[in-house]
């Protein structure tokens, strides 16, 4: 293991929205360094697959981010029952895509509940744990969506606006106590969340040509990311290589935003 991936190896990370796409490429990365993951996501069948198959080394936890409560006790066990947590990845999120005007007052709730309330509940549990010890690192998977306005996807990009900053002020407050804290935004991904916008078979091709009638330009580099690009944007954070590295929001969508 490289000297400047010692801040990850051997240690525990706790990575949300676990049981697939992001996250689970997240924990697949992790894992690879040495790290011991504890999983967390509402999905206790897809956890179970990922604990099954990483030999004992991603311990599984049931539970669902917009429950401060629920958070709380997770951090608890893990910390009590597995170790310190150094490294934590907020990667769980929604998306209710549709027109502002016809959102439903629960659809805008829920998705705030889980896309800026629920790392807030997570970073804030962790940040606790974190600064008598003196170090740590966080990151928030967030959105290019947060950066560039999107038709049909107002909540959504509203929420990871919220996230983007929430992380970046959280980081400031700890960068005295030795801890980091930055965003990854991907752009589009080969994910569950993207696939449920689809609904033909050139949609891909359409998603990487850009969208003139919604104002929305495509993928310069000519391809949608798969889950594993933006786990190495992650990875690479939490790592020692980045330990100068805090206040950061890291796009990883292939230029598609312009870097707006």
């Amino acid at each position: 293991m490289p000297a400047r991936d010692a801040q990850v190896a051997g240690s525990v990370a706790l990575v949300t929205g676990a049981a697939s796409g992001i996250g689970a490429a997240v924990v697949d990365g992790l894992l690879r360094t040495g790290t011991t993951v504890a999983a967390v996501d509402v999905c206790a069948e897809g956890l179970k697959d990922l604990a099954e198959r990483s030999r004992g080394r991603v311990i599984p936890f049931t539970a669902d981010v917009s429950d401060a409560a629920a958070v709380a006790d997770v951090v608890d066990r893990v910390e009590s029952g597995i170790g310190p947590v150094v490294t934590g990845v907020s990667a769980a999120g929604i998306l209710r895509p549709g027109p502002l005007t016809d959102a439903a007052d629960e659809e805008w709730a829920d998705t705030f509940a889980v896309n800026t309330s629920g790392v807030f509940f997570v970073l804030r549990e962790l940040a606790r744990r974190m600064v008598p010890r003196g170090h740590g690192s966080l990151v928030t998977v967030a959105s290019n969506a947060a950066g560039v306005p999107r038709v049909n996807m107002g909540a959504y990009a509203a929420s990871k606006a919220a996230t983007v900053m929430l992380t970046r002020c959280l980081g400031l407050e700890l960068a005295s106590h030795g801890i980091r804290c930055n965003v990854v935004s991907p752009g589009s991904t080969d994910t569950p969340m993207q696939r449920q916008l689809w609904t033909g078979d050139d949609d891909r091709a359409r998603v990487i040509a850009g969208a003139p009638e919604e104002f929305r330009v495509g993928v310069p580099l000519g391809r949608i990311a798969d889950p594993a690009d933006i786990a190495d944007a992650v990875l690479f954070l939490v790592s020692d290589r980045a330990r100068h590295i805090t206040m950061q929001n890291l796009f990883v969508d292939g230029g598609a935003t312009l870097r707006a």
